[in-house]
């Protein structure tokens, strides 16, 4: 459906500053999408039709190795772009990842065609676009070198640590654990049991519970 109400510009200043005359293709080609939780956004092998602007809820984008094992690639959240959608579009090719809703999603969806035009038209247009990918390429590149380089201790504490975001433990399980990290569900079982032992973390049914974060940040540190 068409998008009249244009307080969705709040969540990206860049793009409400454009000048009029380049921001009128913007507002008149803008489409809402509205996404229940657990929708996918896009598939492998499928083509991409619109620039995605997230304006509320989150988006996971994430990668199958042959065996089927998850890898979270980055998320989406509020005033955030997809750095797929935007290489997809660039290059007129597919897209080569998964997104999946985690939450309701609101967003704005860009015909390719607005997106092209907009990309030729407009410096401050493309000065967003590239801004932002260069921000999501800098996140994309920490997740390969999480995974070619930090131990399996030291991204699993990392990552217990960023989900938990202060509190005492999350709801969580093992396989999407493993899916943050980039491995296999038995090897986060057996790490987290070995945490367990060390008195760092309580396990329930799909809970964990952080009793000490102190080792656990140094667990992280230590693979940096």
């Amino acid at each position: 459906m068409s998008l009249p109400n244009l307080d969705w510009l709040q969540r990206f200043p860049a793009l409400a500053g454009m000048p009029e005359s380049e921001r009128a293709p913007l507002t008149g080609g803008a489409m809402a999408m509205s996404l229940p939780a657990g929708a996918t956004v896009f598939a492998p092998d499928q083509p991409c039709g619109a620039f995605i602007l997230v304006t509320g809820g989150s988006v996971r984008v994430f990668q199958l190795d042959a065996e089927g094992n998850e890898i979270v690639l980055y998320r989406l959240g509020p005033g955030s772009i997809c750095i797929l959608t935007t290489l997809a579009l660039l290059a007129a090719d597919s897209y080569t990842a998964f997104a999946v809703t985690e939450t309701p999603v609101e967003a704005v969806g860009l015909p390719a065609l607005t997106f092209n035009d907009l990309m030729a038209r407009s410096a401050q247009f493309r000065s967003f676009v590239f801004h932002a990918q260069a921000a999501r390429m800098a996140d994309l590149m920490a997740v390969i070198q999480n995974v070619a380089f930090a131990s399996i201790d030291a991204r699993l504490a990392a990552r217990l640590l960023v989900l938990a975001d202060g509190n005492r433990g999350l709801s969580i399980t093992h396989q999407q654990l493993a899916a943050e990290i980039g491995t296999a569900r038995e090897v986060v079982s057996r790490h987290l049991k070995a945490f367990e032992r060390r008195g760092w973390v309580s396990l329930g049914r799909g809970r964990v519970e952080l009793r000490n974060a102190a080792p656990l940040r140094a667990a992280a540190q230590a693979g940096r």
